[in-house]
C-alpha cells in the first residue's frame, strides 16, 4: 500500500499518528523569566510542543514555579531567568553557543534546568533535548520514536561547545532545481529544521540578473529581473509528470507566479528576501548577502565605457574592462551604489559576502595590480611568477592555464576591495551598525597571505575545488591559511551541479575536511548544494560532528537511522547503500565531471557515437545496489522511517532509468553512424520511455519545490529533446 502513496501523504499519515493529544495525565511547568527574549519564550514552546507528543503531557508556560511538587524545566541562564539563577550558583563558564542541560539534585520534584549561553544556545539546547529523547531533525521535518515515553528528567548533566563555530547554511543559488524556486513558506519551514540542526548562519547568494534589487547611476536603470539564467520550464502538454504542477503552464517561483514586468518582478523578489532575512534572525540566525559586486546586468555597459562581457550562463552580465583599472573612481562609484542598494533594500542583513570572479575576465591590470597589492613588503619575498608556476602544477580544478586565469583574476579584485572599502561609511547600516565583510573564493594559492591581501577587518570564505572529493585530495591547502590571524570559513559542496541533477552523497569526504578545519583552527564552514534530496546523513552528520568531534559518518548515521527505523538490519542496508552512492559520486566526480550539469544540452551531449566508457557500467551497478539495499531496508523498518526510505527508493528508480536513457542514447547514436536507422528509432525510443519513466518515478515522491523543479528541468532539457530527435529518426525511417 506504502508503494501507491505520495511522499507527502506518506508523510502526512505517520506525521498524523505521532500527533495524538495528550490523556491529562501528568503535568509539567515551563519557567521563563518574567523578560524573557523571544528566543527563549521560542524555547519554551517548542519544549512545550515536544512533551506533549513524547511523553503526553501538558506542559504549562509560566513566569513562576508552581507551589506543588509537579516537574518543571527552567529555561534560560542566570541573566535571563531568575529561577535559574536562584536554584543554579554553579553556573558553568560557557560561550555564547553554549548549551547547558543538567537536573537539579536535592529538589522535591523533577527539575532540570535547559539552557546556555545566550537566548540562541537555549533554543538549541531545548533541541539537543529533544534529540536525546528520540526526535531525527531532517530538513523535511521531524521525525519522532513510535509510541509514548516516559519522562526522565533525572541525572542529566551535559555541557555542550560547538567545534566549529560558524555553520552557515547557502540558499536561493540558480538553478529551477535549487532553492531559487522555493517560496517563502518554503524557505521558513526550511529555516526552523536547521535551527534544529544548530545553524547560526544564513548566505542568501544573489546573482546580478535576479529580481532582488533595484538602483540607479550614470542615468542607468536596471531593468534586469529574471530567473534561472533567464530560462523559462513549460510545464504542461506533454510534461511527464505535470499533475505536480497542478494545471499550471510554467514552473515558477510561487511568490513570484504570474509576475512579468521588471517592476513586479523586484517588487515580489525583494519581499522574498526580506521574509528570508526576517525568518532567519527571528530564529537567532546572522544573515548575509552574496553578491559580486563588480557584474552588472548588460544595460549598465554604457555607464562603464569599454566594459567586457563576462563568461557565464547565457552571458547576462558586464564587468570592468581594459579601461577600468583597480583604481578606476567611475567603478568604484557604480560598485559602491550597488552595494548600497542591498544595504538600503535590506536595512537589517548582518554581512555581505563579495564575490570573485568564477571565471576571470578582469586581468589586465595584473602586473601593476600586484605591485600595489604587495606595496610596502605585505608580501614578503613572493612573486606573481611563483605563484603563476605554482597553480601550473597543483591538482584541483583551476590548475594549468585555467588556473593561472584564475589567479590573474584575483588580483585587480583583490586591489580594488582594499581601497574600496577603505572607506568605513560604505558598510554602515541606518542604524549605524556595520554590516560585516566577507570576501569569498580567493585562489588558494594566495592562502599563505591571505591576511595581508583582502582589506582589513574583513573574513573570507574559502573554495579549494568544486567537490568535496577534490577538496580532500588537495587538503594541504587548508594547512596554508593562516587561520589564527583571519576569520577563515571553508565551502563544503554536499553536492555539485557539475555532477549534477543524480543523488549524490559525500559525507565521508566532507568528515575529512571538517576535521582538517577543527586541526589547523578555521572558524567554520559554509554549505553549497542545489537539492536536499539524499542529504539526510550528511546533513546529520554534521550537525553532531559541529558539537562533538569525536562524531563518525558511520556513528552519525546509527544515530540516525536505528533511531528512526528502530531496527538494525535496516540501519546496516542504509549504510551499505550509502556507500554505493558515495562511491558512484566519487566515480562521476573523477571521470565525468559535468555529467548531468542542469542545462540546455544536458541529455543530447550524450548523443555520440562509440562505446561507452567503462565506468557507466560501474556507476551504474553502484546506483543499483543502492536501490536495493534501500528497499530492503524499507520492508525491515519500522513505520516513522518508510516515508523517508520510499522516497530514497523512488529516487534510485530515477537514477536507474536515467543512465539507461544515456546509454541508449549512446547505442542510437552509434547505429546512426553506422547507418542503422531503424537500429536508431528503436535505441531512441528505448530512450524516451526511460526518461519518462524516470520522471515518472520523481512524480510519485514531489516533496519540495526542487522535486518538481527536477521534473521541470528534465521536461525541457532532456524529454523533449529525446522526443524531437526520436520523431524526427521515425520520419526519416518511414521517407525511405
Amino acid at each position: 500500500m506504502l508503494r501507491s502513496l505520495t511522499l507527502v501523504a506518506a508523510f502526512g499519515i505517520v506525521f498524523a499518528l505521532l500527533e495524538s493529544s495528550a490523556d491529562g495525565g501528568e503535568n509539567l511547568t515551563a519557567v521563563i523569566g518574567p523578560h524573557a527574549p523571544h528566543l527563549e519564550r521560542l524555547a519554551a514552546e517548542e519544549l512545550k510542543a515536544q512533551f506533549q507528543r513524547l511523553f503526553g503531557i501538558e506542559v504549562k508556560i509560566s513566569n513562576a514555579i508552581p507551589e506543588d511538587k509537579s516537574p518543571v524545566v527552567l529555561i534560560g541562564s542566570p541573566r535571563t531567568n531568575p529561577a535559574v539563577a536562584e536554584k543554579m550558583d554553579d553556573w558553568p563558564q560557557m560561550s555564547e553557543q553554549g548549551l547547558l542541560i543538567r537536573s537539579l539534585q536535592n529538589e522535591v520534584r523533577q527539575s532540570l534546568v535547559v539552557g546556555g549561553g545566550s537566548p540562541v544556545a537555549t533554543l538549541w539546547a531545548v533541541y539537543e533535548l529533544g534529540h536525546r529523547n528520540g526526535i531525527r531533525y531532517l530538513t523535511r521535518g521531524d521525525i519522532y520514536p513510535n509510541g509514548e515515553r516516559e519522562l526522565q528528567l533525572n541525572d542529566l548533566n551535559i555541557v555542550m561547545e560547538p567545534t566549529l563555530r560558524t555553520r552557515t547554511w547557502r540558499t536561493v543559488n540558480d538553478f529551477a532545481i535549487g532553492p531559487e524556486s522555493w517560496g517563502l513558506a518554503d524557505q521558513q519551514r526550511l529555516l526552523k529544521q536547521l535551527a534544529k540542526m544548530k545553524y547560526n548562519r544564513v548566505m542568501i547568494a544573489i546573482w546580478p540578473w535576479q529580481p532582488f534589487v533595484h538602483y540607479e547611476f550614470g542615468g542607468v536603470k536596471k531593468q534586469t529581473a529574471t530567473m534561472w539564467f533567464g530560462e523559462r520550464f513549460r510545464v504542461d502538454g506533454d510534461t511527464p509528470g505535470k499533475d505536480v504542477f497542478q494545471g499550471a503552464t510554467y514552473f515558477e517561483n510561487p511568490d513570484l507566479a504570474g509576475k512579468t514586468s521588471y517592476e513586479e518582478m523586484t517588487a515580489a523578489g525583494t519581499t522574498l528576501i526580506q521574509g528570508i532575512v526576517k525568518a532567519a534572525q527571528g530564529l537567532g540566525m546572522e544573515v548575509g548577502l552574496a553578491i559580486y559586486p563588480a557584474e552588472f546586468t548588460r544595460e549598465f555597459a554604457s555607464a562603464i565605457p569599454g566594459s567586457k562581457e563576462v563568461h557565464q550562463l547565457k552571458r547576462l552580465t558586464v564587468g570592468p574592462g581594459p579601461k577600468q583599472g583597480p583604481n578606476d573612481s567611475l567603478l568604484k562609484e557604480l560598485v559602491t551604489a550597488k552595494i548600497r542598494a542591498y544595504i538600503d533594500t535590506y536595512p537589517t542583513i548582518d554581512a555581505i559576502y563579495m564575490g570573485m570572479p568564477e571565471f576571470p575576465e578582469w586581468d589586465e591590470h595584473v602586473e601593476s595590480a600586484w605591485q600595489q597589492l604587495g606595496e610596502g613588503g605585505r608580501l614578503r619575498d613572493i612573486t606573481l611568477a611563483g605563484l603563476i608556476e605554482t597553480v601550473k602544477k597543483r591538482n584541483v580544478t583551476n590548475s594549468g592555464e585555467r588556473g593561472v586565469r584564475a589567479l590573474r583574476g584575483n588580483i585587480a579584485p583583490l586591489v580594488f576591495f582594499r581601497s574600496l572599502f577603505s572607506d568605513p561609511e560604505l558598510m554602515k547600516r541606518a542604524d549605524g551598525r556595520h554590516v560585516q565583510l566577507w570576501i569569498q573564493s580567493i585562489d588558494p594559492a594566495l592562502f599563505p597571505v591571505i591576511d595581508q591581501v583582502v582589506p582589513e577587518g574583513a573574513g573570507t570564505l574559502n573554495f579549494i575545488d568544486y567537490t568535496s572529493l577534490r577538496s580532500v585530495e588537495n587538503r594541504e591547502l587548508i594547512a596554508d591559511l593562516p587561520a589564527g590571524k583571519i576569520r577563515s570559513k571553508l565551502v563544503l559542496t554536499l553536492a555539485d551541479d557539475n555532477i549534477g541533477i543524480l543523488p549524490q552523497s559525500t559525507t565521508k569526504s566532507i568528515h575529512e575536511l571538517m576535521t582538517d578545519m577543527r586541526k589547523f583552527g578555521w572558524d567554520g564552514f559554509s554549505t553549497r548544494y542545489w537539492m536536499l534530496t539524499e542529504l539526510d546523513p550528511t546533513l546529520h552528520y554534521m550537525s553532531r560532528a559541529s558539537f562533538d568531534a569525536s562524531v563518525t559518518p558511520r556513528s552519525a548515521h546509527d544515530d540516525l537511522f536505528l533511531t528512526i527505523t528502530g531496527n538494525a538490519a535496516a540501519t546496516n542496508r542504509l549504510w551499505l547503500a550509502f556507500e554505493h552512492m558515495e562511491a558512484a559520486t566519487d566515480l562521476m566526480d573523477k571521470r565525468a565531471i559535468g555529467f548531468g550539469f542542469p542545462v540546455p544540452g544536458m541529455m543530447m551531449k550524450h548523443y555520440r557515437p562509440g562505446p561507452h566508457p567503462d565506468w557507466w557500467e560501474e556507476v551504474t551497478e553502484h546506483y543499483t545496489q543502492w536501490m536495493i539495499e534501500v528497499y530492503r531496508a524499507l520492508v525491515a523498518a519500522e513505520a516513522p522511517a518508510q516515508p523517508l526510505l520510499f522516497y530514497y527508493g523512488k529516487r534510485s528508480e530515477f537514477a536507474m532509468d536515467y543512465l539507461g536513457c544515456v546509454t541508449a542514447l549512446r547505442e542510437a547514436a552509434t547505429a546512426k553512424q553506422k547507418g542503422d536507422l531503424e537500429l536508431a528509432v528503436e535505441k531512441l525510443e528505448v530512450a524516451v520511455e526511460a526518461m519518462y519513466n524516470s520522471i515518472d518515478s520523481l512524480s510519485h515522491v514531489v516533496w519540495d519545490q526542487s522535486d518538481r523543479g527536477l521534473i521541470a528541468t528534465l521536461a525541457n532539457f532532456a524529454y523533449r529533446p529525446l522526443v524531437a530527435e526520436y520523431e524526427k529518426m521515425l520520419e526519416q525511417v518511414e521517407s525511405n
